[in-house]
């Protein structure tokens, strides 16, 4: 079974602000870092450092050099990495004095994604493999109806939620990775559990996995539910908090882990995430996660 992470590369420029800015303010900041980020790089790096062979696909622009390079240290195959003419993503992130984020995308080279595209890379795929997708790529419709054809697994983080989900079908998920908000916006309610009936009733073959801050997490399929809450740390950046999580559930899933025993880890690796500053750099290896008491 391989795992193909269709996804986003960018650049992330961390400013360190005592609050997020409000409309019509200027405020300065305290510092200002730059790491590679991206949900869908995030999720790659979490995926090979649980242990999992990882293969990327996704477009960097002329500056995208860094990207290959991070991914190749990681050991994520690279092959279906595009190189095009223009700039790469980016995102400016404001970093509070909480630890809290607020983040502006600019799309560059992952909203440039074709068809074509998506048609050379999917044939090397097969029935039962796992598409990992978030929503900081276009034509993710197609991906999903592509995928879906072929057999695989799907697996969704919609993030950041937008108009671009609506055109996809999906009832054709195999996994839902979302948070709060996300499930707000496809369900239409605010309460966990209300969150989850809806999302069972719409999606009544899918697996969901509602990740809800310092509230724990909660996952429920058509046979189970269950709940785990959050190892507590000092939380020095939730930029890839995320996206560990999603890493490291699709590696526990791999290795035929309870659920249970998959929430517990992922909860912890998220946990080393939001002590460590940056994105990438910030993601846990499966050794780190297992020698480490919280």
């Amino acid at each position: 079974m391989k795992v193909l992470n269709f996804g986003s590369l960018n650049y992330d420029y961390v400013y360190k602000v005592d609050h997020a800015v409000t409309p019509g303010e200027t405020i300065d900041s305290q510092g200002m870092d730059s790491f590679l980020g991206g949900k869908g790089l995030n999720q790659s790096i979490s995926l090979a450092r649980a242990g999992v062979k990882v293969f990327h696909a996704g477009q960097v622009g002329e500056d995208g050099e860094r990207f290959l390079h991070a991914c190749e240290k990681n050991g994520i195959d690279t092959t279906y990495i595009k190189m095009i003419e223009g700039k790469s993503g980016h995102a400016i992130i404001q970093l509070d004095k909480n630890a809290q984020n607020c983040i502006l995308l600019y799309g560059g080279s992952n909203r440039k994604i074709t068809k074509e595209f998506v048609d050379e890379v999917l044939p090397h795929f097969e029935k039962g493999d796992i598409l990992l997708l978030q929503n900081e790529i276009n034509e993710l419709d197609y991906i999903i109806d592509r995928a879906y054809e072929r057999g695989m697994q799907i697996t969704l983080n919609p993030s950041p939620f937008d108009k671009a989900l609506e055109a996809c079908d999906l009832k054709k998920i195999s996994y839902f990775l979302l948070n709060e908000i996300e499930g707000g916006q496809i369900s239409g309610e605010k309460e966990p559990d209300k969150i989850l009936d809806v999302m069972m009733s719409k999606f009544p073959e899918a697996k969901v996995v509602l990740t809800l801050g310092s509230d724990g997490v909660v996952y429920r399929d058509k046979n189970q539910t269950c709940r785990q809450g959050i190892y507590k740390v000092k939380a020095v950046d939730t930029t890839a908090a995320g996206d560990t999580f999603t890493g490291y559930f699709i590696a526990g899933i791999l290795a035929g882990m309870s659920v249970p025993d998959i929430l517990k880890m992922c909860t912890k690796a998220s946990a080393i995430t939001v002590s460590r500053m940056g994105a990438t750099d910030s993601i846990p290896t499966m050794d780190e996660v297992n020698d480490t008491d919280l």
